[in-house]
Order: C-alpha cells, then sequence, then structure tokens
C-alpha cells in the first residue's frame, strides 16, 4: 500500500467510556493502515484483561495492552516514554499512529507534552505525606502553590495521590527555582475525534458492559490476581472495578452492592472524563447515537490526510 500521509500525522480518538472508541479505531486503522496505541491507564496492566476491556484489534496491533505487572507501579512519565517510541516507530513503518482512549492526562502528555512529569519522587517526603488526610493534603498545597490548589477539581481534592503529587511537584519547584523544566516534545499533526452521548444513554450503556464483564468471568479474574499475590493495596487494585469487588470478596457485602457501586463510580468517571475533554476546543464532536457517524468520522479523516481515491488508485 502507498504511504498516503506525511510523517508525523497523529489521529486521537478520544471519549468517556463506554463510547466505543477502540472499535472505531480498529475500523479506522483498517481503512487507513494505521495501528492503535492505548491512552488507557488501566490497560497497561498484565493479566487485567475482563475489567479492563481490553479489546483485541482482529488483525490491528494494537500497543499498550500488558506493559508491567500489576504488583508494579506505572507512572505517566512511564507511559510517555512507551508513547513516544511507539508513535515513532509506526510512523517509521509507515502506518498511521491512532492514539485511543479515555485517560486525558496519557492524551495531553503525549500532544503536547507535561513539563512536570519527568520531576523525581521523593519517598522520605511520600511517606511522611501518607499519614495525613485529603483535606489536610489540600491544606498543605494551598500554602505551597494556591495556583495549582485552585485550579484542582473536586476529585482532584479528595484525590490523596494526586494530591501528594501536587505537594511535591510545588516542593520540587521550591528547591530548584532556578532550574529550567525539560520541555522537549514531538510536535504532531493531530486530528482529534471525540465520541460522546447524553448521560442516559451512556449511564445505560455502561451499566450493560459492567454486566457483561462479569458475565465474562471479571470475579474469577480478580481472584486469579489475588492468588498470584496482587495486593489489594497495589496501584492496579485501585482501578475501577476492582477495588469496588474487593468488599464483595472479602465478604463485607453482596455481590448486588457491589455491581451497583461499580456502575456508579463508572458513570461518576465518564463525567469526569467529559470535563477534561470538553476543555480541549480541538476535539471535533460525533454523536455516536447518529447512525451515520463512523462514515462522517472516516470522511474528516479523508480530508484531514487530503487525499482522494483516485490518488489511493
Amino acid at each position: 500500500m502507498k504511504k498516503l500521509f506525511d510523517l508525523n500525522k497523529l489521529l486521537i480518538i478520544c471519549g468517556p467510556t463506554a463510547t466505543g472508541k477502540t472499535s472505531l479505531g480498529i475500523s479506522l486503522a483498517k481503512k487507513f493502515n494505521g495501528e492503535i496505541v492505548s491512552a488507557d491507564s488501566r490497560q497497561v496492566y498484565k493479566g487485567m484483561d475482563i475489567g479492563t476491556g481490553k479489546e483485541w484489534g482482529d488483525n490491528v496491533k494494537i500497543w499498550g495492552y500488558d506493559l508491567v505487572s500489576p504488583k508494579d507501579e506505572f507512572s505517566v512519565s512511564k507511559y510517555l516514554k512507551f508513547a513516544g517510541k511507539t508513535i515513532a516507530d509506526i510512523e517509521k513503518r509507515g502506518k498511521l499512529p491512532i492514539l485511543v482512549g479515555g485517560t486525558g492526562l496519557y492524551i495531553k502528555g503525549v500532544v503536547d507534552g507535561i513539563p512536570t512529569v519527568d520531576i523525581p519522587r521523593n519517598k522520605k517526603l511520600r511517606k511522611n505525606l501518607e499519614k495525613y488526610t485529603a483535606d489536610e493534603l489540600y491544606e498543605q498545597l494551598s500554602q505551597i502553590d494556591s495556583f495549582k490548589a485552585g485550579s484542582m477539581n473536586s476529585s482532584d481534592k479528595k484525590n490523596p495521590r494526586r494530591l501528594i503529587r501536587a505537594v511535591e511537584v510545588a516542593i520540587w519547584m521550591i528547591d530548584n527555582s532556578k532550574r529550567n523544566l525539560p520541555r522537549d516534545k514531538k510536535t504532531y499533526n493531530t486530528l482529534f475525534v471525540g465520541l460522546t452521548a447524553p448521560t442516559d444513554i451512556l449511564d445505560e450503556r455502561i451499566g450493560k458492559r459492567v454486566d457483561s464483564r462479569i458475565d465474562n468471568g471479571f470475579d474469577e479474574e480478580v481472584k486469579t490476581l489475588i492468588n498470584s499475590g496482587v495486593d489489594w493495596n497495589d496501584q492496579s487494585m485501585m482501578s475501577l472495578g476492582y477495588r469496588q469487588w474487593r468488599d464483595y470478596v472479602e465478604g463485607a457485602v453482596e455481590k448486588e452492592t457491589a455491581v451497583s457501586e461499580w456502575k456508579k463510580e463508572e458513570r461518576k468517571y465518564a463525567r469526569r472524563q467529559m470535563v477534561w475533554l470538553k476543555r480541549d476546543g480541538r476535539i471535533n464532536w460525533f454523536d455516536i447515537r447518529d447512525g451515520q457517524y463512523p462514515k462522517k468520522v472516516e470522511n474528516l479523516v479523508k480530508t484531514w490526510y487530503k487525499f482522494s481515491h483516485a490518488k489511493e488508485n
């Protein structure tokens, strides 16, 4: 097949959970000689297939699955190094890289760069901060970096892990005020495609998807992970679905309660994803209720490529 596009082009397919991003990505990859790079922070863990919704590409290569053991931690910095190298390799082989997922921070990091991503972790500081509540951590951050504290959404303000990282970065910035942050990033010619749906439709899809994952053996997957030595407190097990399942496995709640809680948290997560993504004016949004949206997306991609069927032939 002829190479129909310039190097450094990057197609991004984003949107909240349960909108069919990967299915669309696979379809476009077949049409435009592409390969997919997953931008999902939950799919990097080995053995966590059902709960994270990994889809296998029907002869389309998908990168970004199974990068680390579920016993290991995985950072945005590690993801960006992986994604940059993988996208460059896809380009080198004359294919179109397609970044697909709903983890907004991953997408932002690949496309725009995150200057603070390589600021090292301070183990001593983290150990000291772990004893504080989210409210106390937020208060500390407010005193050190009021601008960062003021920019955090309500979810981040209640997330100790993110607050600890924010405090860590703020302190590093003070201690290294004369050092320039790394800003080396690759510039891509991007096309953003966003998939969306009304809240009630999305809620219904999320509920059905959770039920499907349970029917497909999610409980067995969780027990296999625990029996293999994965700890409930590992970063991987903080993922949606897995953390809600803990109380059920340990006998603290009935299965129905765990399922209900999982669906509720997935729906809340979808709303947070939309808040994040709606801030990006580059995204071309498509309502998945429109039966013609896949064709409309395909036409948009063709226009972006600036080629005709005559050139293709």
